[in-house]
């Protein structure tokens, strides 16, 4: 069982539920190591004051800011545990707004369950986990965690209540200067589009199934595995070609639905199917790890598909 990172409460109104924060995902990566390619040593770093050159501890290195090149104010930790924080220990809701109202560019921030603390805490908590199911809201919180405020929201997830973090709306850049020049587009490439999406389509990732395989994990241990047991590796299977610079759309749109059809079993010579109707004009506007020296150690790793 997973530590928990934070302990508090979640306040909405006069309401208070005691919550700790738990992290929602972890990681399963292959971590290599760096090493000197002579005699296999590892390459280690030592933290070292640029003035002395000494070598120091973690109880040595405090922070601090750079003013400008030559002066930095320390800031200690009692500076920061005097600061202004009514968020320390409360996850504030601050407004309940529709699902879909959120634009996914703002998640990032790192995803945490909220565990009830203690049987108090249970009534409260499937209360509120309720009151959101029932009318499709997501909770916006501000909540502070790792010496910062942070935004998240959250929402339920099963029977349990998750915490998405946020980024600040300053946090994200403009996409103004990146937008492609004013393109042209006919009704007939749109709804190939269109076709090649609705033929791409599912209802859940869970049926993706073995497309959501993580097949560059399953190379990197299989290829470490080998080294490790002076074998060759086993092939692996060969990925798609990138296709090359787009000629004919309509060909591409039309080749592209084929594949997708021939994918999911289906019949048919994947001509043209036009199934969407098409309101617009005629034609519009788009913008847009090393093995150890004694009895080598298998290397694995899980990786969880997507819910």
């Amino acid at each position: 069982m997973p530590r928990p990172l934070w302990s508090g409460a979640v306040s909405f109104g006069l309401v208070t539920v005691p919550i700790k924060l738990e992290a929602a995902t972890e990681k399963h990566d292959v971590s290599l190591r760096q090493v000197h390619l002579e005699d296999g040593g590892r390459v280690r770093y030592r933290k070292t004051c640029e003035l002395d050159g000494q070598e120091l501890r973690e109880d040595e290195i405090g922070k601090g800011y750079e003013i400008h090149k030559d002066e930095v104010i320390p800031i200690t930790d009692e500076d920061l545990a005097g600061m202004p924080l009514p968020t320390a220990k409360a996850i504030e809701i601050v407004a309940f707004i529709d699902r879909g109202a959120v634009d996914p560019v703002q998640y990032g921030a790192g995803s945490y369950y909220l565990t009830a603390d203690g049987p108090v805490a249970s009534k409260p908590y499937v209360l509120l986990r309720k009151a959101l199911e029932r009318t499709e809201k997501v909770a916006v919180a501000k909540f502070a965690l790792r010496g910062r405020e942070r935004l998240g929201l959250l929402r339920p997830l099963g029977e349990a209540l998750l915490l998405s973090g946020l980024h600040w709306a300053d946090e994200i850049r403009s996409p103004a200067e990146l937008v492609p020049p004013d393109t042209e587009l006919t009704d007939e490439e749109i709804e190939g589009a269109l076709t090649l999406m609705a033929t791409m389509s599912t209802d859940r990732m869970d049926d993706l199934g073995d497309q959501l395989t993580d097949h560059y994990t399953e190379a990197l241990l299989e290829a470490i595995n080998a080294k490790a047991e002076h074998r060759t590796p086993k092939p692996v299977a060969e990925g798609h070609e990138p296709a090359g610079q787009v000629v004919d759309l309509m060909a591409a749109l039309e080749k592209s639905v084929a594949e997708a059809r021939e994918r999911r079993g289906e019949s048919g010579g994947g001509g043209e199917a036009t199934v969407h109707d098409m309101p617009a004009p005629k034609k519009t506007s788009a913008k847009k790890a090393a093995a150890k020296k004694t009895a080598p150690k298998k290397a694995t790793a899980r990786r969880r598909k997507s819910a």
